[in-house]
Parts: structure tokens; sequence; C-alpha cells
């Protein structure tokens, strides 16, 4: 049984580079390195669709990361407004106690450690 041939990129730039030229023909260049025209073809569209992105200095990505980031923390502050309100006005229970709270001691004493 015979293995897949695997390509090192720099192979796959020269023929896709080749290809870009446009002064050989698909076919002679598939023939030439001697992988199949299909090959040579997704290569040149693979290193057409990546051109853009080698002359980008990465600020489109880093600004769609802000965005999601300050819609998440808008959610957030929204969740936390809606939860606070909630609290205030409106529970009798109150706000989940944390652990290690005890009614009875003075706010200040609360978390002194024991020696």
């Amino acid at each position: 049984m015979t293995t897949r041939q695997r390509f090192t990129a720099e192979f796959k730039a020269r023929v896709a580079l080749e290809a870009l030229r446009g002064d050989k023909t698909i076919q002679e260049i598939a023939t030439r390195h001697k992988v199949h025209p299909n090959q040579v073809s997704t290569w040149k569209r693979q290193a057409m669709d990546g051109l853009g992105a080698v002359f980008s200095n990465g600020a489109d990505k880093s600004r769609v990361d802000h965005e999601d980031e300050v819609h998440d923390l808008h959610a957030k502050i929204g969740r936390l407004t809606v939860d606070g309100i909630f609290w205030r006005e409106g529970s009798s229970d109150g706000p989940p106690a944390a652990q290690g709270d005890d009614p009875a001691r003075p706010a200040g004493t609360q978390f002194e450690p024991s020696m």
C-alpha cells in the first residue's frame, strides 16, 4: 500500500507562485513538478485567498476581538445590574450567603483568622 505524498509549505508556495505568474499552463506546471493539475489549481486558489493576510497588520483581527470583548462585558454589566436591582428591591431571601458569613458577628470580625 502506498502512502500519501506530503508537500512542504515552501514547495506549495513555489508551485502556486509559478501558477500565479501565468506564463505556463496549469498542466505544464503540474507535469514539471509531478503533481496533479487539480492540486496546482487548489494551491493557486489558496495563495490568492491568503494574499490579503500577508499585507494586513493584524488590526482587523484585534478590532473584531475588541468588539466581541466589549459586547460580552456589556452583557455582563446588564446581568449584574439586573441582579443588583432584584436583590435590593424584591427578594426577601437576600443574596446567597458566602461561605463563612455569620450574621451574628459584626461586619469587621467575620473573616478574622483563628490562631
